[in-house]
């Protein structure tokens, strides 16, 4: 046997111990599938996944877990009518009797008039997602990581700590009767700190996320979350109004990440988006934001590093939907790209906003009235043709004088859109990959410094 094919089956058993399928599992699993099919098409959808996590709270661990699980969706077609059923039993019998429901519903469904058929055979970007050392943590390794937050915290008597572990190995394949087959896997490390006073008026928040648990500074999160705790106890109110404001990474995504479910062009094309021009069509070619502002999802960027393929089975290269400040392209999926005469393209799974030279530091130090921003919540949608979101500040908003943070203040509700921010910018730093998804889609984004922000009221909410 050869080093690679040796590699190649040490690799697999290590996969099937923590209860990831492999490529061949998966391939299996698919071909057993197809052949039982009696539908004209029928497509095959296998994930499978560990997950270990950690909660602790009132600085004391609270649980830990470990979790594994497995799906196959069987999408059986005759004409235009399709049908999905899911399983998790992978015998012989299981697969073939959701094979049977899933042609049996079929026949029942009406047809889809959008449904193209299967992709034949594609070519995917390899994409090294994979961290075995995040793929087989132990319950040891995250106890002694959330101690780096607990350990202080109780020492400290003025502190609560709150925070959750949770790390992910996953496989996703997809296979056709057609002859496509699409195999990706990949690992994710997530951990949110919040640490609050004993007395109720300071939080502060902290996230970091990575493929690989190793890069994640357990410490650093402790210590700025303390920090920001301590520095926001007993926050002064002001008034509501249009302000300069650094966002930190995480608010900056927040916001900002709420453009890629945007980015359809179907919806622009049909009056229905904010990337729709006024007496039809999109504004493709337009300005849109600063010219400092690009935005990219790129399967293969080294911060994000996703699945190089949809759910269709569709390659998902690197797209750069706004490019110095214009919008450069949108996506279209099979259909909307054959009734426009286009070239179908992926969505935004993931979302990077390219990095400027500035800093926090710097951006306070330029300001002579704002407000620092740790993170929003609580986002929901006003208005889809400007993309309008109201939510809140939290767990650490600071007001800026003379470039210095002079007092912790009470939070606000905005109401703004991501699109306005975008054209206010007055500073970038550099993007770094945010913690709030747990998991999900990869978001990459910098620190950014934007003029005339809207808070349009007050919360006495911590």
């Amino acid at each position: 046997m050869s080093e690679s094919m040796k590699d190649t089956v040490s690799d697999s058993k290590a996969m099937a111990a923590i209860g990831v399928l492999s490529r061949e599992q998966a391939q299996a699993i698919v071909e057993r599938a197809v052949k039982l099919s009696k539908a004209d098409a029928v497509r095959v959808s296998v994930n499978s996944a560990r997950e270990t996590n950690l909660r602790f709270a009132d600085n004391q661990m609270s649980t830990s877990g470990v979790t594994t699980n497995s799906t196959i969706r069987i999408q059986s077609v005759f004409g235009k009518r399709k049908a999905s059923v899911v399983t998790n039993d992978r015998s012989d019998e299981g697969l073939q009797r959701a094979v049977q429901q899933s042609e049996a519903l079929a026949r029942l469904a009406p047809e889809d008039p959008e449904y193209l058929g299967e992709l034949p055979p594609q070519t995917y970007a390899p994409v090294n997602a994979w961290s075995d050392r995040t793929a087989d943590l132990s319950a040891e390794d995250r106890a002694k990581a959330a101690m780096t937050a607990l350990a202080p915290a109780r020492a400290a008597k003025d502190l609560t700590v709150a925070g959750f572990i949770i790390c992910n190995a996953s496989a996703s394949a997809i296979g056709n009767s057609a002859g496509l087959f699409a195999y990706h896997r990949g690992t994710s490390a997530n951990y949110t700190l919040t640490a609050r006073t004993t007395d109720g008026t300071g939080s502060g928040w902290v996230g970091s996320e990575s493929t690989d648990w190793g890069a994640i500074d357990f410490q650093s999160v402790a210590d700025r979350a303390i920090d920001k705790a301590r520095r926001s106890r007993n926050p002064v109110g002001i008034e509501p109004g249009r302000y300069t404001v650094i966002f930190e990474p995480e608010a900056t995504a927040n916001l900002v990440s709420l453009m890629g479910g945007a980015f359809q062009a179907r919806s622009a094309d049909e009056g229905r988006s904010a990337f729709s021009k006024a007496g039809g069509g999109s504004r493709l070619g337009e300005k849109i934001a600063d010219e400092r502002v690009s935005l990219i999802s790129d399967p293969g960027d080294a911060l994000i590093l996703g699945s190089p393929f949809d759910g269709e089975g569709m390659p998902t290269g690197k797209q750069t939907w706004v490019q110095n400040g214009v919008l450069n392209q949108l996506a279209y999926n099979r259909f909307w790209a054959n009734k426009q005469g286009k070239t179908a393209t992926g969505g935004a799974q993931s979302l990077r906003m390219a990095s400027g030279s500035d800093t926090i530091e710097s951006m306070i130090a330029s300001t002579t009235r704002g407000v620092l921003v740790t993170r929003l919540w609580y986002l929901r949608p006003l208005d889809a043709r400007t993309l309008m979101y109201t939510g809140l500040t939290r767990d650490g908003t600071f007001l800026i004088e003379n470039g210095k943070i002079a007092r912790s203040i009470k939070n606000f509700r905005f109401n703004d859109s991501p699109l306005f921010m975008l054209n206010n910018l007055e500073g970038v730093g550099v993007a770094v990959r945010t913690a709030g998804g747990e998991g999900g889609p990869g978001v990459a984004m910098p620190p950014i410094k934007v003029r005339d922000f809207n808070f349009s009221s007050s919360s006495d909410a911590v």
